[in-house]
């Protein structure tokens, strides 16, 4: 079976390796790995580099414009259609591999529709209230074939979207299974590799927009970075924001920053999942709004400070600080973060997210199916 898998960010294809990999190892499939958006942008760090070592059909398609406002986007969303119409033309897949919520997979999805390609999909029936990715993983659900979700209540909501339990399985989140494979650096080795100079207090800060927020992602920002300013004996480490409404203006503040600030802050484009995962290993926690502060940090007794609504409606461990977007409350959850008592309540704390083996179960079940006789979806009613 022609296995088509589909990335757009950095972090997404961090996420997906796992399940490349044992692919790739698998003579039932043959891969094909379909590298879009934010990946072959020079602004965004030409990630796909990292890609290109994979030793299986590359198929590179742009769609990413150099706009980040809702006409941009927006006009991304169309440009990808048209290319992701070539893309199918020329792999012919029996089956298309997609994670999440983001809207360069909403446009490869519907074009997957129209040329009845049937699609897998990764991490449905979650909320986050604080952004329209919300909306597009529940559309991605509605166009998906087959429904791999992070906990059981993921899985019970995708159905109550009218999708066949049989099609739906729980097996985890995926991320934690490159925690389990990966041999993570130390502090010593993360400093060398990164080119700093840690302190006693360590932070990564992944902030996205939170695109249906009320407050701008400048205003928000800024107020992050007033609250960092006040800390001493802390070093943070930036790392970009994605490809969305008014990212831009964040990672130009995050640069601003830590040019600025070179003794207690560092920004780089794409850690990898080696570094990023070591980091948050070492650090106190994360600091921001990314989804990897509530999937993976728990499984590496990393604090979580999680900023606002975008990840409004995820299930969340104990070792998660909410925190509301103003400047006190955030210094307040990172002076909780520093603090040895709290940090050593999160030790070997449950991740309701799982303890890895994913990718296994995903494999497993997809030997099961044959993509070439699948019949029609039809909505199932409770």
């Amino acid at each position: 079976m022609k296995i088509c898998i589909a990335t757009a960010t950095r972090a997404e294809y961090g996420l997906l390796k796992p399940l490349i990999d044992l692919l790739k190892a698998d003579d039932s499939f043959s891969v094909q790995l379909l590298v879009t958006g934010a990946h072959l942008s020079p602004e965004f760090g030409l990630t796909h580099k990292q890609i290109d070592t994979e030793s299986v059909e590359v198929y590179k398609t742009e769609m990413l414009m150099s706009s980040d406002s809702p006409s941009g986007i927006s006009k991304t969303m169309g440009l990808g259609m048209i290319s992701f119409s070539e893309a199918f033309e020329n792999l012919k897949p029996d089956a298309v591999v997609v994670l999440g919520d983001r809207y360069e997979m909403l446009s490869l999805v519907s074009t997957a529709m129209i040329f009845q390609v049937p699609v897998i999909h990764l991490h449905g029936g979650e909320i986050t209230e604080g952004a329209y990715d919300d909306s597009i993983r529940h559309a991605i659900s509605k166009l998906s074939h087959f429904h791999f979700t992070s906990t059981e209540e993921y899985k019970n909501r995708v159905i109550q979207l009218g999708e066949n339990p049989n099609t739906v399985f729980n097996v985890g989140a995926i991320g934690i299974d490159n925690i389990q494979a990966l041999s993570l650096l130390n502090k010593e080795q993360l400093e060398k590799e990164l080119n700093v100079s840690f302190k006693k207090n360590i932070f990564i800060v992944a902030f996205h927009p939170e695109t249906l927020g009320s407050m701008s992602s400048e205003e928000q920002f800024k107020a992050l970075l007033k609250a960092i300013d006040k800390q001493e004996d802390a070093f943070f480490v930036f790392t970009k924001s994605n490809a969305d409404t008014d990212g831009r203006i964040i990672n130009e503040l995050i640069d601003s920053y830590a040019a600025e600030n070179k003794d207690k802050a560092a920004s780089f484009f794409s850690l990898g999942s080696l570094r990023f995962l070591s980091l948050m290993k070492v650090a106190n926690g994360i600091i921001g709004n990314s989804s990897s502060g509530i999937i993976e940090a728990p499984s590496l007794s990393a604090v979580t400070i999680n900023i606002g609504d975008r990840q409004k409606g995820r299930i969340q461990a104990a070792s998660t600080i909410n925190t509301g977007n103003s400047t006190k409350e955030i210094a307040e959850a990172i002076k909780k973060a520093c603090n040895d008592e709290f940090l050593n309540s999160v030790n070997n704390i449950a991740n309701p997210y799982g303890n890895g083996g994913t990718a296994l179960k995903i494999v497993a079940e997809l030997k099961k199916i044959n993509f070439k006789e699948l019949p029609n979806k039809s909505f199932y009613d409770l």
